[in-house]
């Protein structure tokens, strides 16, 4: 099936949310949420805490069935649609809170959900998440509970990886890490990013994501409150303080 292209700039639409409402049992946390992510490109989604970023994402991975509106992928219908077939489509998920496997090694974790779904003529091998990730190669037999956070987190990313995702989603990728292996996460996504990978990023660092995405949506109470490029993002100091509180 031929994928539908975002008008203003021709692309692919990967992912879309077309005025979703979601939530929790009888508490509803999102409210007409409209977003897209293109295909090769990379989109960032801001906000406080409890704002709807995770509900976000966990409605877009099958977790949660919107009440009303529509999520897509690639013009599949995603509503209703069991997590596995999700990930199957090609969404893959770095989750807050990592849940790597402390009992299986470094390099038996990545192998655990290596799959080319996508037939990718340069797929996500163990050879490119070590290249990228050196660290890992180095450790590659140590169990994953014996690793830092820091390499906890490069774990995840490089396990995402391996399932050649269409598109990569990191749910606060850099949260409770050192400055130092934060510029190095931030570093490893603009690399990944000129892979042509297409990412959706949840986190707070706004000059780091001004220059990693290429657009931004800040999210509050549950609703889309802003959206622009990076340009605009910088030319409002307000907008991080209005919106992310920083």
């Amino acid at each position: 099936m031929r994928e539908a292209g975002d008008a203003a700039t021709g692309r692919e639409v990967l992912l879309q949310f077309d005025k979703v409402c979601s939530g929790y049992g009888l508490g509803q946390v999102l409210f007409d949420v409209s977003l897209r992510v293109n295909k090769g490109e990379v989109v960032s989604l801001m906000g406080r805490n409890g704002m709807g970023k995770t509900t976000l994402i966990r409605t877009a991975m099958g977790m949660l069935v919107p009440r009303d509106g529509q999520v897509s992928f690639a013009e599949r219908r995603l509503n209703g649609m069991a997590m596995h077939r999700v990930a199957a489509l090609g969404l893959g998920w770095v989750p807050e809170g990592r849940f790597i496997f402390p009992s299986l090694s470094v390099e038996e974790n990545l192998m655990a959900t290596a799959s080319n779904r996508r037939g990718s003529t340069q797929p996500w091998t163990l050879e490119r998440i070590y290249e990228l990730f050196p660290r890992l190669h180095e450790r590659r037999r140590n169990g994953g509970g014996q690793l830092s956070g820091g390499e906890q987190q490069m774990l995840t990313i490089g396990r995402a990886l391996m399932t050649n995702p269409r598109l990569l989603i990191l749910d606060e990728a850099t949260e409770g890490l050192a400055p130092k292996i934060r510029q190095e996460i931030w570093q490893t996504l603009a690399a990944i990013k000129g892979t042509g990978q297409s990412i959706l990023v949840v986190d707070k660092d706004v000059r780091a994501l001004a220059r990693l995405a290429d657009r931004h949506y800040m999210i509050e109470k549950g609703c889309i409150a802003w959206q622009g490029d990076s340009t605009a993002l910088l030319a409002d100091a307000q907008l991080a303080k209005r919106y992310v509180g920083i």
